[in-house]
């Protein structure tokens, strides 16, 4: 039994390793691209008519290879591969695919471009900028959670003062919230709400002017500001935990790293040595 489960843990093993590989992940994420390329031509008519048996057969194929790929994880690491949140993720999407595209599912359908999101999975640094996202958001909350008492504030003062002669803008609460989105997002804001606005209530601006730099100035560089200084904190604590992990190397490890970077400096010495020698046969 012992000689049976040391077979299967060093099959795994392997497997594992395969997939994990470099070749192998460069080859998903290129069926990944070609992948969306093809979902892409599927959107035009004249495509679809002229090639569209094409279209869907290599569209089946990818999902195939798709999920070959998620059973070889799941066999080779079995309750690890729900630990990793970016692998329970391809499985969400590479699931949403398998839903059979009829009846009450057929909107599924539109959903196969999901698995696009699979390059964030595959490629360390979109993964970064995710994490990071998702790590900001604790914060984002927070200035959100500000920015909505002061859209409420503005808004009501807005109805009050505005709503009589421009119902259609400022009518009710939510027109009220509505129309301040629009001039925070600086569409049309000008022209279109505030100097007509002006025209009635010449001292307008002095609602409007303060409302523009505190909410599309200031709150939404907050929100910027925030999602930086995550990605500046997570980038320093993989330098920390790159560190630890190098003073954790036992001394037979850091012996072998250091006579492999003593190796790679003599390879550069005899590659340098090699240019010049050539150079000087050149003159």
């Amino acid at each position: 039994m012992n000689d049976i489960s040391s077979t299967g843990s060093g099959l795994r093993a392997r497997v594992g390793a395969w997939v994990e590989s470099p070749s192998v992940q460069r080859f998903i994420v290129a069926l990944i691209v070609l992948n969306a390329i093809t979902l892409g031509m599927e959107t035009s008519p004249a495509l679809r008519a002229s090639i569209g048996h094409w279209l869907h057969a290599f569209d089946l194929l990818a999902l195939a290879i798709f999920v070959v790929e998620l059973l070889l994880k799941l066999f080779a690491f079995r309750a690890r591969f729900f630990r990793n949140a970016w692998n329970v993720f391809d499985l969400v999407v590479v699931g949403i695919a398998l839903v059979p595209a009829s009846g009450p599912f057929a909107v599924l359908r539109a959903l196969r471009v999901l698995r696009v999101l699979r390059l964030v999975s595959m490629m360390p640094r979109l993964r970064f900028v995710v994490e990071a996202l998702l790590a900001a958001v604790p914060g984002i909350a927070s200035i959100a959670g500000l920015m909505g008492l002061i859209y409420y504030v503005f808004a009501v003062v807005a109805t009050g003062l505005f709503g009589p002669d421009f119902p259609d803008w400022f009518g009710s609460l939510g027109k009220s919230l509505y129309s301040l989105f629009q001039i925070m997002t600086l569409e049309s804001w000008s022209m279109g709400i505030v100097r007509p606005v002006m025209e009635v209530h010449p001292w307008a601006w002095a609602f409007f002017v303060p409302f523009i730099l505190i909410a599309t100035f200031t709150m939404l560089n907050l929100f910027i500001a925030i999602i930086v200084n995550t990605m500046q904190s997570l980038h320093e604590e993989e330098k920390v935990e790159t560190l630890e992990a190098m003073r954790s190397l036992t001394a037979e490890e850091a012996a072998g790293l250091e006579a492999e970077v003593r190796g790679l400096r003599r390879d550069v010495a005899e590659l340098r040595s090699l240019l010049q020698e050539r150079a000087q046969q050149g003159r």
